[in-house]
């Protein structure tokens, strides 16, 4: 069978970083030991992951690894746990593309692994798998990223830990959450980039993002572009900026420390006076409070 590609957060299996270490990590150990017991199950008896975001699966993909599966059998085997609700029936845990291509090449049985899993870890498999796709959108990795989150109660340095990610990266992910819905769409087709996204959310007047967003796909701004464009916006937006220079250096460089030390979006400006404020960006209440853990700060609720 024609295995998948590896994305760049890692292959499932093996003992390295990556997402295998953190399947590992989690009790979800999708590797295929000696002692494993390998039984042929009934593709109509296997169904997939309750808990899977996932429901779109690229069809000319799948097509080809049917073909695949025609020619060769499927030889690696899915992984499932006994469905709580029916005992008859399996709840894939991984291999949920090769589950569906053995159905599309006409394949009655496919090689399984049954383990035991409670709703917990299946929940975090789908979350966990749905990080390994290649065909990620920017969007979805930052949900991905939230899920992981919420889920198996971590907070962004933590995720970009297990990941082998910097946390800078994985807060920059998070941080197009934050966008329209609109502008959510339009980067999800393709028709903005992850960095004119990032750019957007810069924007002081977020009522200006979507028609921004639309003025930077019909004129194609590049990245640079945009980020004049933001600039030049945000100078006119307040009138204490007007003429003012770009940001110094100093101040590049404070935003870009804070961002680091808070996993989030911070704006720093500053007026003529050289008086000014901080601006952190939270997404949830949950991101509120570790950001007041980062702070040092604690509340007893009453």
């Amino acid at each position: 069978m024609a295995n998948a590609k590896k994305s760049g957060l890692g292959g499932l299996g093996g003992n390295g970083g990556g997402l295998g270490a953190l399947f590992d990590s989690q009790g979800l150990d999708t590797t295929i030991a000696t002692n494993d017991s390998v039984r042929d199950l009934a593709v109509d008896k296997i169904v997939a992951n309750p808990f899977q975001p996932r429901h779109v699966f690229d069809q000319d993909a799948l097509q080809d690894l049917a073909a695949s599966i025609k020619e060769n059998g499927v030889l690696q085997p899915v992984i499932v746990r006994h469905n709580p609700n029916d005992n008859a029936q399996y709840e894939l845990l991984a291999g949920e593309r090769r589950w569906r291509a053995s159905q599309l090449a006409g394949m009655t049985e496919v090689p399984a692994i049954v383990r035991k899993l409670d709703d917990d870890q299946m929940l975090q498999a789908a979350i966990l798998e749905n990080l390994q796709r290649e065909d990620l959108t920017p969007l979805e990795e930052a949900q991905a990223y939230r899920d992981m989150m919420d889920a198996l109660k971590l907070t962004q340095e933590q995720v970009a830990k297990r990941l082998g990610k910097a946390r800078s990266a994985v807060a920059n992910f998070l941080r197009l959450l934050n966008l329209p819905d609109e502008v959510k769409d339009l980067l999800n087709a393709g028709e903005l980039s992850m960095g004119q996204a990032r750019t957007l959310l810069g924007l002081r007047n977020k009522r200006r993002i979507v028609p921004v967003a639309k003025r930077a796909i019909a004129e194609g701004m590049t990245v640079r572009q945009l980020e004049q464009l933001v600039n030049k916006l945000n100078e006119q937006s307040d009138p204490t900026s007007k003429g003012a220079d770009e940001p110094s250096a100093y101040l590049k460089a404070t935003t870009a420390a804070l961002e680091d030390k808070f996993g989030t979006k911070v704006n720093v400006t500053r007026n003529r006076k050289g008086a000014g404020k901080i601006e952190i960006a939270y997404l949830s209440d949950d991101d509120l409070n570790r950001i007041f853990d980062v702070l040092g700060i604690s509340f007893d609720e009453d």
